[in-house]
């Protein structure tokens, strides 16, 4: 929602809004762009009344008395999407990037790459790039890149936010069951992709990795877009050449993937060398390169252009160093999420120490949904710590029981910082894992290892 205030304020609107306590990044920038924002709610901040009221769906349901006094007074209102969708993507190449993971940081590379390719793209990232000093911008038509989020809309409106966007481009990254507070099962979530897909155009293109069960059944549903397939080859296939249903390949991939070649049918076009790392990273590159490709931006350009890409905040984002720790922040909303983050830290760092310190607090893992995976998607670390919280709905203490490497669960925040903070004698990388505030153990964690 502050994104799309800022994006507001540059298409000239006066601009107000209130929400919970905000945070930085976001506050930052929604103070730099002169956005009046008030943490509480007073009807004065409705009158006189606005020709618009953006309803987000976060915290925004019936009975907040935002909502109650703009339904009293029969103000319009739309949902964020609607509006995102109305008076800013309609006109506009819409290149979307959708899927379970990695949407944040594919959308974050192609800004970036359609940026330098001298575009000047529009874009709405769901995070903060580290390339950039916002995570959306107006930009110049054509082209507007947004992360394609199939969570529902509104209170008011249960389709996907996506089911608005109607993009020219999109990118399916890959799907998996997720949002266990608002989806049954996966095939209720492929019924809102499935319509995304309906709405593109023949003249647009739909880039996948090739071989994806879930993608492929999908598609085989109905699809009249050209699709783009790409393959990721395994280290230990290192011949350039591609698979029989996709163009393009990343081969010759370095085992902690900080560089790889794209080779399109068998020839090569470019290498990417780069900070990321981790064969997930290699497969958002290559729909980034693809999606760039749709726009015009030559393979060979975006491989060279990729390289100055720093990632984004909150994804393996090193946040304190001290003696032989390093700790990160990652975001980590998936067991899938979790167990390929900690599998690129350990082909990345080798036989080092790794600590994983899991809040699992999106609606998913809170419920319990993903219990069983949750047991096995930290086997690439040497030790986990489990952060039990109040809004868990199920038994943590069984992860501890059935884990194969040494896990413990812990309810007060004060011992996990203790733990992770403790001077070590051999390199340790830690890593903090919740898409949330995690009881303030950021700052703590900091703090606490710039005095040691």
């Amino acid at each position: 929602m502050g994104n799309l205030a800022i994006l507001a304020k540059q298409a000239g609107y006066e601009v107000a809004g209130f929400d919970k306590k905000i945070y930085p990044p976001m506050s930052d920038q929604l103070a730099a762009s002169n956005i009046e924002v008030h943490d509480n709610f007073d009807s004065s901040h409705l009158q006189p009344p606005p020709d618009v009221v953006v309803v987000g769906n976060a915290s925004m349901p019936r009975g907040n008395p935002a909502l109650e006094y703009t339904l009293n007074h029969g103000l319009n209102y739309q949902s964020g999407a609607e509006w995102l969708a109305d008076t800013i993507l309609r006109d506009r190449h819409v290149i979307a990037v959708s899927g379970t993971h990695g949407k944040t940081s594919t959308t974050a590379m192609v800004s970036w790459i359609l940026h330098c390719a001298g575009t000047d793209p529009g874009f709405l990232i769901g995070g903060a790039s580290r390339n950039f000093d916002y995570s959306a911008t107006l930009g110049s038509a054509p082209f507007f890149v947004v992360e394609a989020d199939e969570y529902d809309t509104s209170y008011f409106d249960r389709r996907s936010k996506f089911r608005h966007y109607r993009p020219k481009t999109l990118v399916i990254g890959n799907l998996e069951f997720d949002h266990a507070d608002i989806f049954d099962s996966l095939d209720e979530i492929k019924y809102q992709f499935q319509h995304l897909v309906r709405e593109i155009p023949a003249n647009g293109r739909i880039i996948v990795p090739a071989n994806d069960e879930e993608i492929e059944s999908l598609l085989e549903r109905g699809c009249w877009t050209p699709v783009e397939r790409f393959t990721v080859k395994p280290n230990s296939d290192r011949t350039p050449h591609s698979s029989s249903n996709s163009t393009y390949s990343a081969v010759q991939i370095a085992p902690d993937g900080t560089s790889f070649d794209v080779v399109r049918n068998g020839s090569r076009v470019g290498s990417v060398n780069w900070s990321q790392f981790g064969l997930h990273n290699v497969s958002n590159a290559m729909s980034a390169i693809l999606a760039a490709e749709h726009c015009g931006v030559d393979p060979k350009q975006s491989t060279q252009y990729l390289a100055s890409f720093h990632g984004v905040k909150r994804r393996m984002e090193v946040i304190a160093q001290s003696g032989e720790t390093t700790v990160y922040s990652d975001f980590a909303h998936h067991p899938t999420a979790i167990l390929r983050t900690l599998d690129a830290l350990r082909q990345h760092v080798g036989n080092a120490h790794i600590l994983a310190v899991v809040e699992p607090r999106t609606h998913t893992m809170s419920l319990g949904t993903y219990r069983d995976k949750l047991k096995t998607c930290c086997t690439p670390a040497d030790e986990v710590i489990w952060y039990r919280t109040k809004t868990i709905k199920w038994e943590l203490d069984e992860l501890a029981q059935d884990s194969t490497i040494p896990t413990r669960v812990c309810s007060r925040i004060e011992e996990v910082v203790d733990t992770i903070c403790r001077p070590r004698e051999s390199p340790t990388h830690v890593v903090i894992m919740s898409n949330g505030g995690f009881d303030g153990i950021f700052a703590l964690v900091t703090n606490s290892m710039q005095r040691l």
